[in-house]
């Protein structure tokens, strides 16, 4: 099969115009991505079907998920995702458009780093998600996308994620940054862990950058130059090796597209994050 996609898509972030331009195209994939956690008291699922882009498929992200690790929504090989992908109508040829309703890039760049380790180039998120894309007035859907199941070919095996072992050798290497994704209060450890068993605080040496402090009031990313002081201010070195964390290597995918939209070539996500981290025994934690 031949992987290469009949529709261009601007990388990594498509617009909201755009996509509603390119709706009707028929190698264009879009992905309802949403997900919530439990203490946001919402239903991706029920929101999904309340109103959603038409054509987009719902993605649930824990499905997509290897549900024999021992931490949530670690990456599955690619052997595993790919018939996750083809049930839902995605192949190697089609460009693919991930979003999500958090209005923040909650869960939308996961998605699409997941399919970027496994090989698949043709993949954006779309800037804005759907809060942006209800406050243009483009329409929405009630109707449930008709999925065609197809074979999913991944390129290569998942890369493009740190394990604990090497995210420890990072710590005392000096040279590889470690960038924590999760909120000021659970970065200090002045507010409690949502995950039973988990420790306060950051991996030592960690650089603090908020996901949500990547987004403009009207939900799309900061302009490029606004990136670049951000993270800045917070001591990281785009030229410099990147490990994105987060709490269950969610949100700091949000990092990893805010550091591709840079020019940052070599960054990578620690899959087991602060949820794997914050509950071993022996790994040293500064708060």
């Amino acid at each position: 099969m031949d992987a290469t996609p009949t529709l261009a898509l601007p990388m990594p972030l498509v617009s909201c115009e755009w996509l509603r331009d390119h709706l009707a195209k028929p190698s264009l994939r879009i992905v309802d991505a949403s997900y919530f956690l439990p203490s946001a008291q919402r239903d991706a699922k029920a929101e999904y079907a309340a109103g959603h882009i038409a054509g987009a498929v719902f993605a649930d992200l824990d499905a997509l998920s290897d549900a024999t690790a021992p931490y949530p929504h670690t990456m599955p090989s690619a052997e595993r995702l790919a018939p996750a992908l083809g049930r839902l109508g995605i192949a190697r040829n089609h460009a693919v458009v991930v979003y999500d309703t958090s209005g923040q890039f909650f869960s939308a760049p996961r998605v699409w780093w997941m399919l970027r380790s496994i090989g698949h180039s043709a993949v954006s998120v779309l800037d804005g998600g759907l809060a942006r894309w209800r406050a243009l007035g483009f329409p929405l859907s009630q109707q449930a996308s008709a999925v065609a199941p197809t074979t999913y070919l991944p390129a290569q095996d998942a890369v493009g994620f740190r394990a604990l072992a090497d995210v420890r050798a990072a710590v005392d290497d000096h040279v590889t940054q470690i960038v924590d994704a999760r909120s000021a209060g659970r970065f200090h450890a002045t507010e409690p862990e949502p995950r039973p068993g988990v420790r306060g605080g950051h991996i030592p040496g960690a650089r603090h950058v908020h996901y949500a402090s990547l987004v403009t009031p009207s939900h799309t990313l900061k302009p490029a130059p606004e990136l670049a002081t951000l993270f800045t201010h917070a001591g990281v070195d785009v030229t410099r090796p990147v490990i994105a964390s987060c709490g269950s290597g969610v949100t700091a995918c949000a990092v990893a597209l805010a550091l591709t939209v840079l020019g940052a070539t070599d960054v990578t996500v620690y899959d087991g994050s602060w949820t794997e981290w914050g509950s071993q025994p022996d790994t040293p934690v500064e708060r």
